[in-house]
């Protein structure tokens, strides 16, 4: 009995031993464990994005500031993406907002009104008309010039995502001019952006010689411009053969399905 009950107390202290050994084995790799890499959001990722309704061509165009490296596939349709793990989930969400059936069918028609103000008595061109009237009141306000007249307005229609220009020809030999290098709907649908809007005027000088003509450039350039659908909105303010006249540019967007 004596050798039996020492071979089993010898049996429990080895099992004791084991379980501590196991319970010293696992506190020393809890600080390993703790110390593994974890994922970074500035982590590089490369991931591709298939696109159902969008053009590929113009998505890559709209994500050119998003901090990624775009390719994109036009005949697969896809959109390959490179880059920080944060930018390129960023990236990612913008594709699913722009791929969207409502998107494509979309488009956007923007007018542009060329309006001069002057001191100068008998100041060429058109009437404003009626629906500029209250724009053109709040203009006064501000630029008490003597004369407002409208000058030329043109029109453009551009697909959502896509830019479009357009020239006209006004008094006087001068060409008005009007682009953008996209457009696109944003928010609840209610509000139009536009990236790299220009529009302005191409006037004829003479520089002395017999028959030849030169030209100047003037208007207005913006980077981006937020419009509400139907607003009238004045986009800037550009002097006009001298500080006593100026052209202004009253723009209105609206979304045609």
């Amino acid at each position: 009995m004596t050798r039996t009950s020492s071979f089993i107390g010898l049996q429990i202290q080895e099992e004791t031993n084991v379980k501590r050994l196991l319970l010293a084995l696992v506190l020393l790799a809890a600080p390993v464990m703790a110390q593994a890499p974890q994922e970074h959001p500035n982590d590089r990722i490369q991931k591709l994005v298939t696109l159902k309704y969008a053009d590929p061509q113009i998505v890559r165009r709209l994500l050119t500031n998003f901090g990624v490296e775009i390719q994109a596939d036009d005949r697969m349709k896809v959109i390959a993406l490179s880059g920080p793990r944060s930018n390129v989930t960023t990236a990612e969400d913008a594709i699913k907002q722009l791929d969207l059936p409502a998107a494509a069918q979309k488009d956007i028609e923007l007018t542009v009104y060329f309006v001069v103000g002057s001191d100068q008595p008998n100041l060429p061109g058109n009437p404003i008309p009626a629906d500029l009237q209250s724009t053109v009141a709040a203009l006064k306000s501000t630029f008490p010039f003597k004369a407002y007249v409208l000058l030329d307005a043109l029109s453009l229609r551009a697909r959502s995502g896509v830019g479009a220009d357009t020239t006209g020809q006004a008094s006087g030999n001068r060409f008005t001019q009007f682009r953008v290098r996209s457009a696109s709907i944003e928010g609840d649908g209610t509000v139009i952006r536009l990236d790299g809007l220009h529009a302005g005027l191409r006037i004829p000088h003479s520089d002395g010689a017999p028959g030849k003509i030169i030209y100047t450039d003037t208007g207005i350039s913006t980077d981006v411009v937020d419009v509400k659908e139907g607003q009238k909105l004045v986009v800037g303010r550009s002097s006009l053969d001298g500080p006593e006249k100026a052209l202004f540019l009253v723009l209105i967007a609206k979304v045609i399905n």
